[in-house]
């Protein structure tokens, strides 16, 4: 299997898990747990695959990643109890499909455009949407708005992946490398609580104050 239909599916699958572990956090049924499963898991793909006019979405031309989707979501339904902190497991499968999925994003972008800076922009976008998607529906706090780096990860890895292709490094070497970057940067962030400088404004006044 190609590195990169590899990269796919592993973000796939890891994303997906995430969905459904925030399925078992809310204590939602088994369609709950399926359906934040295949939300996170192809999310980020389907706004890749739109914005490059990629269409039909990749899901929809394969649906064999909506069926990984499923199995992992009925995989966490059954064993999801099993685990003393599923919030901790959530960020760090979080990470691992951060740093596969930017990857793929960005070599999608790359081959479809031949533009460095669309590469990357897709890559990101990849990464980070599925998770976005996920906090929503589950009512959870935005990974955006978590102190410690997010998005900043996958364009890294986006970068760094797109660089070393540039450079003329084998495919194999450059995916390795950006999965690396990514994963370093986000999990970094999550084990040493690295943050980029907040902006020096205030607090925003309630809307009934300012109205």
């Amino acid at each position: 299997m190609p590195i990169l239909e590899i990269l796919d599916y592993a973000g796939i699958a890891v994303f997906a898990a995430t969905g459904a572990l925030s399925a078992s956090r809310k204590q939602l049924d088994i369609v709950g747990y399926l359906f934040l499963a295949s939300v996170t898991g192809i999310g980020g793909g389907t706004m890749r695959d739109v914005i490059l006019g990629a269409t039909p979405v990749f899901w929809a031309t394969n649906p064999a990643y909506v069926l990984v989707c499923v199995a992992v979501g009925f995989l966490v339904f059954l064993t999801s109890h099993r685990f003393e902190s599923r919030y901790r497991l959530l960020v760090w499968l979080d990470a691992v499909g951060l740093s596969a999925y930017c990857v793929m994003g960005a070599a999608k972008g790359l081959a479809a455009t031949g533009s460095p800076t669309v590469a990357i922009v897709t890559g990101m976008l990849t990464a980070t949407f599925g998770g976005i998607l996920r906090d929503l529906l589950a009512g959870e706090p935005s990974v955006l708005l978590r102190p410690e780096i997010y998005v900043t990860a996958a364009l890294v890895g986006a970068g760094a992946f797109v660089v070393a292709t540039l450079l003329g490094l084998p495919l194999a070497a450059s995916s390795a490398l950006g999965v690396a970057a990514a994963f370093a940067v986000r999990g970094g962030a999550l084990r040493y609580g690295w943050t980029l400088p907040a902006g020096k404004a205030g607090p925003g006044r309630d809307p009934d104050e300012v109205m």
